[in-house]
């Protein structure tokens, strides 16, 4: 996999979640994104339609859409892991059990679905 994002929004290392205000998905774990990004150094998400969205988020603009296509986004939420600049993994919608694994944070959304598409 590559380094998509775009080069001056790409982190090292780290986690991005692209996201949309409109995605039903998006707005049930909103709370847990707020989570991800108090316990995980550096991790944002790309917003597709509001630069407001989520709450507690770094958020890169996407209204314009170029990051998401530069990325193959072709659902939303997706996280993606990257790993000395280039994207090694990728998870489309909510499912629990890889979104604790790749943000390590055991007990995230506890109260939550085991899966939700996006």
């Amino acid at each position: 996999m590559s380094d998509r994002i775009a080069a001056h929004d790409a982190p090292l290392d780290g986690l991005v979640a692209f996201v949309k205000r409109a995605c039903p998905t998006c707005t049930l774990i909103e709370p847990q994104m707020g989570e991800v990004a108090r316990a995980v150094p550096g991790f944002r998400a790309v917003s597709q339609d509001d630069p407001q969205f989520p709450r507690g988020v770094e958020v890169i603009d996407d209204r314009d859409l170029d990051r998401s296509w530069l990325n193959r986004i072709e659902a939303t939420p997706t996280l993606i892991r990257f790993e000395h600049g280039r994207e090694v993994e990728r998870v489309l919608g909510w499912d629990r059990a890889a979104w604790r694994r790749l943000t390590g944070i055991e007990n995230l959304g506890e109260d939550l679905p085991l899966m939700r598409p996006g």
